[in-house]
């Protein structure tokens, strides 16, 4: 069975191969750049957008405010008539003096998040430009990176058609192993145990006893650490 699992192994090499050289590529790069910009567009252009809302409405608050402030200084227009009844100036100094500062505080607040209002505006704008734009990219990085794939098809399928072959003479439970291995990215799987040696010869695990003892009787074990598939030859 060792024969014709490494045989397996040694097409699916190649068909590994194959997807390398294409994850690779240019084409491929740029198509991931593009997908993975435009999937996270919507979230970002949203919260630009309510980040955009609440400043207006933060905005539209201080402005009543500011408002209402300006309203209550117009009460002491009449300042010395009230002075005039018997009114104490040093009260209404301090109440004009105390409105007057909240209400250049007010001003000055307002004018930061204006400014916030219309970088966020100007962000938005921008954000909504790059998505249009990546948009039309990404609908021609698309189309060449199929066009690449398409280059490889015919090879890709040879060796396809060649692994189901080889598949055949492996044991289900066996190649049922591999291919949860390789769903992992993990290659080589099957890797020989040589003479006397007592680890892993990828990941240097040493091995127990028990483990060495099963390699010797002709058996399959998997590494602890890495999970490969691991004989050694009689």
């Amino acid at each position: 069975m060792i024969d014709e699992l490494l045989a397996y192994q040694e097409a699916d090499g190649r068909l590994r191969a194959i997807e390398q050289k294409i994850l690779a590529t240019e084409e491929r790069k740029k198509y991931m750049q593009a997908r993975k910009f435009l999937e996270k567009a919507p979230e970002k252009l949203n919260a630009l957008d309510a980040r955009a809302a609440e400043l207006k409405h933060l905005f539209t608050l201080l402005q009543k405010k500011s408002e209402e402030l300006a309203e209550e200084i117009k009460d002491f227009d009449g300042v010395a008539e009230m002075v005039g009844q018997g009114g104490e100036v040093g009260f209404y100094k301090k109440n004009a003096s105390q409105i007057a500062d909240a209400l250049r505080g007010l001003k000055a607040e307002i004018a930061r998040l204006r400014q916030s209002v219309e970088e966020a505006a100007k962000e938005y704008a921008v954000a909504k430009k790059q998505t249009i734009a990546m948009q039309k990219q990404y609908k021609d990085y698309k189309e060449v990176y199929a066009k690449l794939k398409e280059s490889y098809a015919d090879e890709v399928k040879a060796v396809e058609a060649e692994l189901a072959e080889l598949g055949k003479k492996v044991p289900q439970d066996a190649l049922a192993k591999y291919s949860a291995r390789r769903k992992e990215k993990l290659y080589p799987v099957v890797c020989e145990v040589k003479p006397k040696d007592n680890r892993c010869p990828q990941c240097g695990m040493e091995l127990s006893i028990a483990e060495l003892s099963k390699l010797d009787g002709g058996n399959f074990i998997e590494c602890d650490s890495c999970r490969r598939i691991l004989f050694r030859r009689k």
